[in-house]
């Protein structure tokens, strides 16, 4: 069954033991915007896409093990293994139909973006993910970032429930993949507009076999046309996002 929420993301209980402690928000952000690697456009990123609220949410700790599933360039794989820290350990997985888009600039994005931040936690991985590399049962967090609709988009529901079964799989029990995603209008053409349906991926991941918590409230964006195409000048950087978490029964 899914939940949905409304309530923004606090700050973590410092009164949890630091074994089980969520990271900190409030840190995590100074992490974030003290990094020498990260770009200044990079960092300004961060306002609409809140990456340390949204690792809070997820439940992500000093010295996980987090999947950045279709990294792209890259830029939440850096973010992440700030967040979880030197010990903890980041998958920056990409297929290649991934790094081959716009004439090879997502590989070239993630390679100069890795060099600069020299983070030794991140590993990538080139690989499909029907056959990730990584063992069942490991990962603590995966991440998936506005890519979710171009798999239900392109391919079906049940390549994308597929998808959701493989990167479920690698979570240990109890471990969590967050899906954010730009909010498709149900009547809309979603495919054209780069959008989807929440109802739909909260359907997907439901028969993947999820729990679901859907947050309409964190990412949310204000005066958004659901029907607009995402890279349209108007709209890009600014959609209404919502975010799922999506736990593995333990």
């Amino acid at each position: 069954m899914s939940a949905a929420i409304s309530m923004p993301v606090q700050a973590v209980d410092h009164h949890q033991t630091a074994e089980h402690a969520v990271i900190d928000v409030v840190a995590t952000k100074a992490a974030l915007t003290a990094s020498p690697g990260r770009s200044d456009e990079d960092k300004a990123r961060d306002a609409s896409r809140k990456p340390a609220e949204v690792l809070a949410y997820l439940g992500l700790k000093p010295g996980d093990t987090l999947l950045d599933l279709i990294a792209s360039g890259g830029w939440y794989s850096v973010a992440a293994a700030i967040a979880t820290g030197p010990e903890g350990k980041v998958y920056a997985q990409n297929p290649a139909a991934a790094l081959q888009l716009r004439d090879g600039a997502y590989e070239k994005e993630i390679t100069e973006r890795l060099a600069a931040n020299n983070l030794p936690q991140i590993e990538q991985l080139n690989s499909e993910i029907a056959d990730l590399g990584v063992p069942d049962d490991s990962i603590d967090v995966a991440l998936t970032a506005l890519n979710f609709h171009d798999v239900y988009n392109g391919f079906g529901a049940p390549a994308a429930i597929g998808m959701l079964m493989a990167v479920k799989a690698k979570l240990k029990p109890g471990g969590v993949l967050g899906l954010i995603d730009h909010v498709g209008d149900p009547d809309g053409d979603n495919k054209a507009a780069h959008r989807i349906d929440p109802a739909l991926a909260v359907a997907a991941a439901e028969a993947a076999g999820f729990e679901v918590e859907r947050n309409d409230a964190l990412l949310a964006g204000t005066n958004d046309d659901h029907t607009k195409n995402v890279f349209d000048p108007a709209t890009r950087g600014k959609t209404d996002r919502f975010l799922l978490k999506l736990v593995k029964p333990e």
